[in-house]
């Protein structure tokens, strides 16, 4: 065993405060110096990580504390994230697992601490922001304990050491009366408590890939932990893949390690040490290094299967190549191919239509993060309505089911009940608390898409959500999860004033004055399940009379802007989200009012 290394990954549900966390582990370490200007949240590079306050890739880091070095891996907090945890655990020896005084344990704590225990990891309670008003953490303490219980646990893992603080004012403690000081109570209890990596340092060289990562200089980087043997530059390894078998050649051109918020070139690493290689032509997570070529593959834990599955397509609006560069199938394939070698929780194909590509992921916020992303380098794609991955078995139609946890305000229950019983929910449990109720549900992945739109309006925004896959079980027949219309544009132009303060009356709009629109596109929302043709671009008649009260500002209600995760969400089977890097539109799938009519004809007379 290596003593002078721990690796330690960090799991929590989402915003119970995992990076502030590691902010505070890398300051106390003294990775920054005492007048460096650090940004919060240092760990969440991604611009999307600081926009959202949310963790989506599983990052490195490292911190030295009394001669020792401890690894850290930060996972995300979110349920469609869960490949990146999984992947993560295969690094380390042990868990921080990191729970709210007051809100306490929630789904994706269960989710991520089933897996850790699965891997036999040691486990270490943090019980973080016990200065929050209304905080508990003796009874957060308790919960902790019986979830171990519930997930079974071994007596070792059931003895986990706990350790009370607060992440954000920067101190740790093993009791509740001890004194307020710095982390170091947690820095102890990581060294005492979580084992040092097992590894055979006198074998030949091997390492399982855990993570991907890119270097415009290097290429493509293998990161994972050393199982056996040393490994220094210009050494030749032999890349076993874990798909095909196939051996390979390679010599390592790089080596990095994991330093504060970077990496370091080093020039050798030993079994124990979490690094990075690179002098691959082709490596994929999952593949195993080695020094022989008759070596043994590592075997990987195959993570959750995919439950949802969308269409993205190329823009084939009257609008498109406006704001984006990168708009043909080939650039769009490519790019979705170069994010499946990274992201194994996603799986790409192409559709049978040309320029139409089918992605397999988690959940919708998967989909929409990797879409939001490519609207950023410059894409425009057409999403469609995520639908769910069906099964086949003993001549049996089989769907995803998912455990869904809502907390909403005392006054809004009778209006989610309702939701939840449209969408075929069958509520488990329901809890009174002093400031809101719990209610715990079953529910079909397909009666979740679009579940928080609703929560949202239902409680003014005071609604929170979480949801865990639970298991594949009988098809639950049709289901209503939008009960609205849309108003659907007729004409191509830009809109007016006057012709939205006729359609406003109508419902909800999307789309403000001065806005460029065609036909078929989606200019708002009619209340009823209808859709209805407008004319969004009529512009008002001029005439040499004038009448009193004429010229009057018209007042328009200020239009609705779904963000990307509500528009894939909200949108009907036939229509599409069209995103590009400076607009969002919802649009009918076909264009054409006279095609829609004549499609809807045919399928009326083929049933």
């Amino acid at each position: 065993m290596n003593q002078n290394i721990r690796n330690i990954a960090i799991i929590a549900h989402v915003d119970h405060g995992k990076t502030t966390l590691v902010d505070k582990l890398l300051q106390t370490g003294g990775t920054f110096r005492a007048n460096q200007q650090v940004a919060e949240r240092a760990m969440d590079s991604m611009d999307l990580e600081r926009e959202k306050g949310i963790t989506i890739k599983a990052k490195n880091t490292a911190v030295k504390w009394q001669g020792k070095t401890i690894n850290i891996v930060d996972t995300p907090g979110h349920a469609d994230f869960g490949g990146e945890v999984e992947r993560a655990l295969r690094m380390v020896d042990g868990v921080l697992l990191l729970v709210d005084a007051y809100e306490g344990t929630q789904a994706q704590t269960r989710f991520v601490l089933r897996k850790a225990l699965q891997h036999g990891l040691k486990v270490v309670i943090v019980i973080n922001k016990i200065d929050r008003e209304n905080a508990d953490p003796k009874k957060i303490y308790d919960q902790v304990l019986e979830l171990l219980l519930e997930l079974d646990a071994n007596e070792e893992q059931f003895n986990a050491p706990v350790v009370y603080g607060s992440a954000r004012d920067g101190y740790m403690k093993r009791k509740l009366t001890d004194e307020s000081k710095d982390m170091t109570p947690l820095f102890d209890v990581i060294l005492d408590h979580i084992p040092p990596p097992f590894a055979r340092p006198n074998q030949p060289f091997q390492m399982l890939v855990s993570n991907i990562d890119w270097s415009d200089y290097v290429g493509r980087i293998a990161v994972g932990k050393i199982l056996a043997g040393k490994i220094a530059v210009g050494d030749n390894v032999w890349v076993i893949r874990s798909q095909s078998k196939q051996r390979t050649r390679a010599k390592i051109t790089k080596l990095f390690e994991y330093a504060g918020l970077g990496t370091e070139d080093a020039t050798a690493a030993a079994a124990g040490d979490i690094v990075g290689l690179s002098g691959f032509e082709d490596v994929d997570i999952g593949d195993t290094l080695a020094a022989l070529e008759d070596a043994h593959a590592l075997p990987f834990t195959d993570i959750d299967p995919p439950t949802l599955e969308m269409q993205l397509a190329v823009n084939d609006g009257p609008l498109v190549g406006r704001d984006g560069k990168l708009v043909t199938s080939r650039q769009i394939r490519d790019r979705l191919y170069k994010e499946a070698k990274t992201n194994i929780s996603i799986q790409v194909s192409d559709a049978d239509a040309a320029g139409v590509f089918n992605i397999k992921a988690r959940g919708a916020m998967q989909i929409a993060v990797l879409v939001e992303t490519m609207r950023r380098e410059g894409y425009e794609v057409l999403v469609s309505r995520p639908t769910v991955i069906e099964r086949h078995e003993n001549g049996q139609r089989l769907e995803p089911y998912e455990n869904v946890w809502i907390e909403i305000p005392e006054e809004c229950v009778g209006a989610i009940m309702q939701n939840l019983a449209n969408r075929k929910g069958q509520i488990t449990n329901m809890e009174k608390h002093p400031h809101y109720t719990l209610i715990e549900a079953n529910i079909t992945t397909r009666g979740l898409i679009g579940l928080e739109i609703d929560l949202v309006n239902a409680t003014s925004g005071r609604g929170v959500m979480s949801h865990l896959f639970k298991e594949y079980g009988p098809w639950a027949g049709e289901l209503t999860t939008r009960l609205t219309g849309t108003l659907v544009a007729t004409e191509a132009g830009t809109t007016t004033a006057y012709a939205l303060d006729s359609i406003q009356e109508r419902g909800r709009l999307f789309v403000g004055p001065g806005e460029e629109v065609y036909e078929g596109m989606i200019v708002g929302e009619n209340p009823r399940q209808e859709d209805i043709p407008v004319n969004a671009t009529k512009a008002k008649q001029l005439t040499n009379f004038r009448s009193q009260g004429e010229g009057k500002g018209i007042q328009l209600t200020p239009p609705v802007r779904l963000s990307l995760e509500r528009a894939i969400e909200y949108i009907a089977p036939d229509e599409f989200v069209e995103v590009t890097p400076k607009t969002l539109r919802i649009r009918k799938k076909i264009l054409s009012a006279l095609e829609r009519r004549k499609q809807e004809r045919a399928a009326r007379s083929a049933s």
